[in-house]
């Protein structure tokens, strides 16, 4: 048996074996650099990314071997030599995607300092600083990894969902592959070292002994080149292409290099018959200089995976939801409630739901439930139209891979059933109202007819139209509908849609009550979104799930001054199901003071709170109970104050110690509210009034502090006002104050629920 290390193009390859014997002459294997790729997704960005880094590992000379971090039995870290990629998003309040759980419980039990002392690795976080918890999946994984001895090879990225990933994703991508060359050439080097040790210490041990039958034999590319196991003459290989300069007009293979290089030449002007033109008005549609005037760098081209196929049927499904019995549950809306007076900016309700037929379906102040909604159906129809399949809306769709796909781990996305119907798949399982991704784009540029659409799609998938990428689809929150729409020439295959559409999800809201006070009901409350006009978007829109259940309710909606009807209709059913909350519960111990931040329909969780406090007063009236302080605010007194009537309820029995309030809007003629100490704006200036005594609660008092609502601004200016208030009451710097803020998060002491 001979042992060769190869040396190539200035990468060092693992070890390669092979068997000879005495007469035979046999060539050496040669391999590629591997690199392990592990990821954890929620929503399928961050496996998106990863399956994109092995993709493209063949066209940097290396071999990746993709994974889920659920999949433990397709990899080993106690044993992996190779290079370790993470890939991993956050989900909720900093928790790790569900595929991601497990394997994080798993390396945080591990005590051993020296457990992965063996492993080099990377890591790329996905995260959103709107949220508090930025990156926290990542950054809990890099920390118990270094913890246990691994080494970094390639420093972390922390990519911003709430500005971009791509302003962290791409750069961070860019640098990651001479970053595995060399560490898998380093480790190489290491391994060919302790082999030629071992080689020496056996080769001392028996140097007594007759010349045994088995040679070993250490080669590298300093050794002699004209020995007989190394024949490649190494002038003959071919040159690495030149990535130092950008290529212009060039027809270049998507498979041979990661960046495609579009120039303006290879689209001509010309428009085919009967394609609408674009409104030249329009930025999102229209090419202009200087981007229309540049080369392009584009994403590679995303190799197709998936074969479908549709079969007609005799009848027709009747199927009306979800199919996921086990954890869903069809209840009716009871009640349908009007929060906020005709003439507010936002439109306020609160549902309730009949439980009482689901015994399975038990709740506690904190909880959210998910609400499945199902797409618009003229949304769907207007999808099926595109595709040609309106007549085939009953077909029954099948989905299997490509038997020659080119895509590393190659699945059936988890989110597709078999044998459903076209309609079905359409309506409840793909998010058409999701934003289209870079990737996406770019595989839709091969299914444009018109020259100058196709154009437009390569500029807002390239490098050099990320501006117009963020301003016209991201920041829009442009829907993939609202894309086709603009671009009437695409016509894409139904299996490139299945492969890039995410998964339909469902919408969470916080519990608004108590099963104490309600039993067999469940209170939420939502404002029914409005997204504003925009390039791409003639007519403003309502949010998906909110528009719907506004639509749902609306016949029978009760508001200030209607009489409920007794010969109503009878009631509309949704699928919900519950989501428990590991946390964001009222202290356990009725004597622990809190406070509660919770503005606009971020009041719902803390109804619940309160009406399980009252109900507990009732039920224990000899007991201790800290002091409660809610603090709210609004835009108008008269016109969006939410549970008004209940919350000063609460006041006047002695459930809520105390009741802040602020309006924003309540100046001559609607005017804002200058903030000031006698008249504050907004929540934080609250806050600010009372200092002492939230410092004292939470300070002194080991109490508890609730934020909910809006993650983007609220939730932001909350923290940096309690961060204010401990920097003045303890006499400490800005960073004292942030070690305290983390340690009141690390102890379940600073809580939040909030969304952006």
């Amino acid at each position: 048996m001979v042992v060769v290390w190869r040396k190539l193009l200035s990468v060092k390859l693992q070890p390669v074996c092979f068997f000879s014997t005495a007469g035979t002459h046999c060539m050496p294997c040669e391999t590629k650099p591997r690199f392990v790729v592990l990821y954890g997704s929620q929503k399928g960005q961050a496996q998106s990314i990863a399956e994109g880094i092995a993709e493209e590992a063949e066209d940097h000379g290396l071999v990746a071997e993709l994974s889920c971090l659920n999949q433990d039995e397709k990899y080993n870290l106690e044993k992996e030599i190779a290079p370790v990629v993470f890939v991993v998003s956050t989900t909720g309040d900093g928790e790790p995607p569900d595929n991601a759980l497990q394997f994080v419980k798993r390396i945080k039990k591990i005590r051993s300092p020296d457990h992965y002392k063996h492993l080099s690795y990377t890591l790329l976080a996905l995260g959103d600083t709107n949220y508090a918890n930025f990156c926290n999946c990542g950054k809990t994984i890099e920390r118990s990894l270094q913890a246990l001895g691994a080494r970094q090879f390639y420093p972390s990225g922390f990519a911003d969902d709430g500005v971009g990933l791509e302003l962290v994703v791409d750069p961070w991508l860019e640098g990651l592959w001479n970053a595995v060359k060399e560490v898998a050439s380093k480790m190489a080097s290491e391994r060919t070292a302790q082999s030629e040790e071992n080689v020496k210490d056996s080769a001392k041990e028996f140097q007594d002994l007759t010349e045994p039958d088995v040679k070993i034999s250490l080669l590298s590319i300093t050794d002699q080149l004209s020995r007989e196991t190394v024949t490649t003459d190494l002038h003959h290989l071919p040159s690495a292409p030149s990535t130092s300069s950008t290529l212009s007009g060039q027809n270049l293979s998507s498979s041979s290099r990661r960046t495609e290089f579009i120039s303006q030449n290879d689209a001509t002007q010309t428009t085919d018959e009967g394609i609408p033109q674009i409104s030249s008005s329009s930025p999102l549609t229209n090419s202009v200089p200087p981007l229309s005037e540049s080369s392009l760098n584009v994403p590679v081209l995303p190799p197709p995976f998936l074969d479908v196929t549709l079969e007609e049927v005799d009848a027709p499904e009747q199927s009306s939801g979800p199919l996921n019995k086990e954890t869903v549950h069809e209840v009716p809306i009871s009640r349908a409630v009007l929060l906020s007076r005709g003439d507010s900016v936002k439109t306020a309700l609160l549902l309730e739901l009949d439980i009482s037929t689901c015994p399975t379906l038990t709740y506690q102040p904190g909880d959210s439930l998910d609400v499945l909604c199902p797409n618009r159906a003229e949304e769907v129809d207007y999808m099926l139209c595109r595709l040609g399949l309106k007549d085939k809306r009953n077909h029954h769709v099948h989905v299997a891979l490509k038997k020659d796909t080119k895509k590393k781990g190659a699945q059936v996305p988890p989110h597709i059933p078999q044998n459903v119907s076209l309609l079905f798949l359409f309506t409840w399982c793909l998010e058409i109202r999701s934003v289209p991704k870079k990737a996406f784009l770019r595989a839709l540029v091969e299914h444009v007819v018109d020259s100058a659409q196709k154009r437009r799609l390569q500029e807002l998938c390239s490098k050099q139209g990320a501006a117009d990428y963020n301003q016209y689809v991201r920041d829009a929150s442009l829907s993939v509908v609202e894309l086709l729409t603009a671009f009437p020439s695409c016509s894409p295959p139904l299996s490139l849609l299945i492969e890039h559409l995410p998964k339909l999800q469902p919408r969470p809201y916080s519990a608004a009550s108590s099963c104490l006070r309600h039993p067999g009901k469940l209170h939420f409350v939502f404002s029914v979104v409005e997204l504003p006009a925009c390039f791409g978007r003639p007519a403003g829109r309502r949010g998906l799930c909110t528009g719907w259940l506004f639509d749902l309710i609306n016949p029978g909606l009760v508001f200030p001054g209607k009489t409920e009807s007794s010969s109503s209709p009878a009631p509309p059913k949704i699928h919900v199901s519950l989501r428990p909350s590991c946390s964001f519960r009222p202290p356990s111990e009725p004597s622990v003071p809190f406070i509660m931040v919770g503005p606009g329909t971020g009041v719902a969780p803390f109804i619940g709170f309160l009406q399980q406090r009252e109900q507990e007063r009732k039920r224990n009236p000899e007991a201790v109970f800290g002091e409660t302080w809610l603090f709210f605010g609004c835009r108008h007194r008269n016109r969006d104050y939410l549970f008004r009537e209940e919350l000063e309820g609460f006041v006047a029995s002695g459930t809520l110690s105390h009741l802040k309030v602020c309006f924003s809007r309540d100046g001559e003629e609607g005017e804002e509210v200058v903030a000031s100490a006698a008249n504050p704006k907004y929540v934080q200036h609250n806050l600010l009034l009372h200092r002492q005594q939230v410092a004292n609660i939470l300070l002194r008092q080991s109490g508890c502090f609730y934020v909910c609502g809006d993650a983007k601004n609220m939730a932001k200016d909350v923290n940096e006002t309690l961060m204010e208030i401990i920097k003045t009451e303890l006499h400490v710097d800005q960073l004292e104050a942030m070690k305290k803020l983390a340690e009141l998060r690390e102890k379940k002491r600073y809580l939040q629920d909030i969304w952006a």
